[in-house]
């Protein structure tokens, strides 16, 4: 057992994106318009951590000339296949505006330090992307934004196949899932038959949180969860804050972790302020008896100190996010 404490990765890694590999556990997070592009850290025990490189080449033409502050590369997501890491990412070229103006790549790498694949353009329906493997086919997950007048920014998670050799469109893109709420950032993981679109719901501020849906066919329908998976949004008094845009992944021994955003607010005569950004969190999860996900601890609230298993069947390569994803299942 390993005591956490955190954040774990501290200052500036924000939205991170968790996988499994074996013994090793690799977190990707967002650079937005600053080099190098999307960093990213290992670990083998998920509480100390280290920096292990870069997806060099991120930005096309190595240039992000006239994104503006807070645009670039948001949320970049994780993952394996079995044979190779796969990043997909969107680059945001408007902030502030009524609309997202919103390119998404996608590279691959046999190891995480590279050599990356130049980056390959893929369907842009929004930011926050994600790439779901299951049995040699592959899926984008993103949120839709609807452009027309009558249209949503955030108007729900649309899943579309992709050929794994081309990344062309296979198909139809389908709806999964639309809420009042705005939602945002999807994971995929399928476990025990259920698929659980894992969502980051509220915003990326102090209302920010995670919320799980399910649903047994993959393209739906799925059923919201009627309370979140984590937020700190109900007491500004925890010394987490912001806590959302959560990725579930499996250690080798069967046990769950949720990777998480977070920030630790000053508290000035101005309001709260985070003077080191978001910030990477891990939580341990447990499985309630209908087969959804819980905070161990209890509740949903972050917790600072935190207890993870993470031996087991160390070095089966598994992927860690459960059955449709390279993983060792539930």
């Amino acid at each position: 057992m390993t005591l956490l404490h955190n954040p774990v990765i501290r200052g500036f890694a924000p939205d991170p994106s968790l996988v499994r590999v074996g013994d090793w556990y690799y977190v990707a997070t967002s650079s937005f318009e600053w080099f190098p592009t999307i960093p990213i850290h290992r670990s083998r025990d998920l509480a100390h951590w280290e920096y292990a490189g870069h997806v060099r080449g991120a930005a096309p033409g190595d240039s992000l000339a006239g994104v503006p502050d807070s645009g670039g590369i948001w949320a970049p997501s994780l993952s394996w296949d079995g044979e190779r890491f796969w990043v997909v990412y969107s680059i945001v070229r408007s902030v502030g505006t009524p609309y997202f103006d919103t390119d998404t790549y996608v590279a691959t790498a046999t190891k995480v330090d590279g050599p990356w694949t130049a980056p390959r353009r893929v369907a842009s329906h929004g930011f926050d992307p994600a790439l779901f493997h299951e049995d040699g086919r592959l899926w984008l997950l993103n949120l839709q934004n609807d452009h027309r007048p009558d249209g949503r920014r955030f108007a729900g998670i649309v899943l579309t196949e992709l050929d794994p050799t081309s990344l062309a469109r296979v198909g139809d893109t389908h709806l999964l899932l639309q809420h009042e709420r705005l939602i945002e950032g999807p994971k995929l993981i399928r476990r025990e038959g259920w698929y659980h679109l894992v969502l980051a719901e509220g915003g990326t501020g102090f209302e920010h949180g995670v919320r799980v849906a399910r649903a047994r066919e993959l393209t739906g329908p799925y059923e919201l969860d009627d309370r979140p998976l984590l937020t700190s949004r109900d007491d500004p008094t925890l010394p987490l804050q912001k806590a959302g845009h959560g990725e579930l992944v499996q250690t080798p021994g069967g046990d769950w972790v949720l990777s998480h955003l977070t920030a630790r607010p000053l508290h000035t005569p101005d309001g709260p302020r985070c003077p080191l950004g978001r910030e990477t969190a891990i939580q341990a999860v447990t499985w309630d008896a209908e087969g959804r996900p819980r905070m161990r601890h209890g509740g949903a609230h972050p917790a600072v100190e935190v207890e993870v298993e993470v031996g087991g069947r160390g070095g089966d390569g598994g992927g860690g996010r459960g059955e449709g994803a390279g993983g060792d299942g539930g």
